[in-house]
This record gives C-alpha cells, structure tokens and sequence, in this order.
C-alpha cells in the first residue's frame, strides 16, 4: 500500500475541531475501535487525524494497509542526531495520507529501557502542535488511541494538556476492563476540574458474551454519569479485516459490522455531552454490582 505524502500548505484548520481520546485496558480493542471509527467518520466527509499514542506504534496499522509507519519520535531522535531539533522536521515524514484520505501519525515511544513512555508521547502531540499539522490539514476529526491503563501521569498527558477534550472509555464485559475503566474515570474527574475536557460515554466491544455484557456495561456507564454509546458485537467479519489491514467500511461496506461502525460514528458526531464522572470508589461495590449480573444469567 503507498501512501500519499501531501506537499504542506499553510492553512487554518475549523475552530470546531473534535478531538477524541480512546482509552482503556491494554488489548481491549481500543485501535480495532479507532481505525473503524476514523474510517467510518472519514466516509461521511470528515478529514481526520487519527495519532496512535503508543511505543508499539500498531494504532494505525489497519488503517495503513497492516504496515507500521515510522514514528514522530523516531524522527526527532533523527534530527537530534543530526544536531537539530523538532523544528527540522519536515511534517510530510510523520504524517501519512492513506489513498482514502485519513492522515495517520504514530508518537512512537523512547529507546526500550530509557525514558517514560508517557512523556515521549507528550513529545510527539507537542511537536505536531507546534507543527500546526492539524491546522495544515485542516483535521475536522483528531482522534487519539492511547497506551492501556492510565499507568503514570505520563499516560494522562493528552487530556492534561488539552489535546483530547472527548474521552471515550471502551471496555468488554471482563471485570478487569470495567475495573480498568473505573480507575481511568477517577483519572479523568482529576483532570476534567482543570478546562472543559469530560467522559463523553462508554463503548463495549464484546468479548463475546452479548446478553451478559448488554446488562453489565449500561449499568457501569450509570455509575460513572455517562451514557452508553455503542455495543461493537465480537465478529469474524471484524476479526478478519484487521488481519488483512483494512477497515470495515473499506472491505465488507455492506455487512452488519459496518453499519454498526457508521452509527458509531454519527453517534459520536451528533454527542455533545461532557461530564465530570463519578467513579465507583469502593471496589467492593463495584465487584458486587459485577456479581448480581453474573448470578442473573
């Protein structure tokens, strides 16, 4: 797959730029969800931004036809090399146009063993900022895949700083993705006191158990103040446009699973809802509310 590089043009991108934030549990989906999303936002007319917040650098990769793009990072280590700094780097090395017109970055992370991963992906946003990539591309939609559970302050940098105003939770029906995603909502009520950044709502990507997970995460996302967006049933169709490196909407228009991402997508577009959550404090109230739903089944 050869990506498009776009000469630069100094343009304003719209002040009504969305900028989404994807959390929760290390392998709960949280780029499946991504990548389908930005595809699907894309097909309806929205230039998006889709910047993967993880040393791994796999964000983008279903996006990218299954290749992993070079990282933001990697360049700046380049450039420091070289005896320069972020402000040699050209914007067209570290974004990258797919042929149906998503710009994909990946912050990339440290030297494995040095540095907070955190803080490097703090780099990478600041160094696209201070690029005015989203300005250049005039970026309707950002959205921001990031690293698992909130592990160090590092982790909380997108929302700390004012790159993700919107923060979607997304979680299965497994008690450690609920948990994850409590503990990300208590992260989240610290930082929302600070602007006008808030939980937007909770997705569940299935792990399977759809009655079980359709009672469960509806009655977490009430918990937390929020509201429950979207179910993403567990789907060999998805399953298998991940392997091959395409989304959805791009390999299987017609199916079921792309008509549920497309509704994901305007759900999102048409939420204008931001609240402060309310975590679950006492873990044994959370366990119970677990377990009544497992004895109901």
């Amino acid at each position: 797959m050869a990506f498009k590089r776009e000469k630069i043009r100094g343009e304003v991108v719209k002040e009504s730029m969305r900028q989404i934030a994807i959390y929760g549990k290390g392998g709960i989906g949280k780029s499946t969800i991504a990548s389908n999303l930005s595809a699907a936002l894309s097909e309806i007319g929205h230039t998006v931004m889709q910047v993967g917040c993880d040393p791994k650098r796999d964000s983008t990769r279903i996006l990218a036809g299954g290749r992993f793009i070079p990282a933001v990072l990697e360049e700046h280590r380049e450039q420091l090399r070289v005896g320069k700094d972020e402000y040699g780097i050209k914007l067209d090395h570290i974004v990258f146009k797919t042929p149906g017109g998503i710009y994909l970055v990946e912050a990339g992370g440290p030297e494995p063993g040095v540095g907070c991963a955190g803080r490097g992906v703090l780099t990478a946003l600041q160094i696209l900022k201070d690029l005015n990539a989203f300005e250049i591309y005039k970026v309707d939609v950002a959205i921001y895949d990031v690293l698992g559970d909130v592990v160090c302050g590092g982790f909380s940098m997108p929302i700390r700083q004012g790159f993700a105003k919107e923060i979607y939770l997304i979680c299965s029906g497994g008690f450690m993705s609920i948990y994850a995603a409590n503990n990300i909502a208590r992260a989240v009520q610290r930082l929302a006191k600070r602007g006008d950044t808030g939980l937007a709502g909770i997705i569940c990507n299935s792990n399977g158990d759809e009655a079980f997970e359709s009672a469960v995460i509806p009655e977490f996302a009430k918990k937390l103040g929020t509201s429950f967006v979207r179910f993403v049933p567990r789907s060999p169709v998805i399953q298998a446009c991940e392997l091959e490196g395409r989304a959805v909407v791009e390999h299987s228009p017609d199916s079921k699973e792309a008509k549920i991402f497309r509704d994901l997508a305007q759900s999102i577009m048409e939420n204008d809802s931001r609240v402060i959550p309310t975590p679950v404090n006492d873990l044994a109230e959370l366990e119970n509310m677990y377990r009544q739903h497992l004895v109901k089944r």
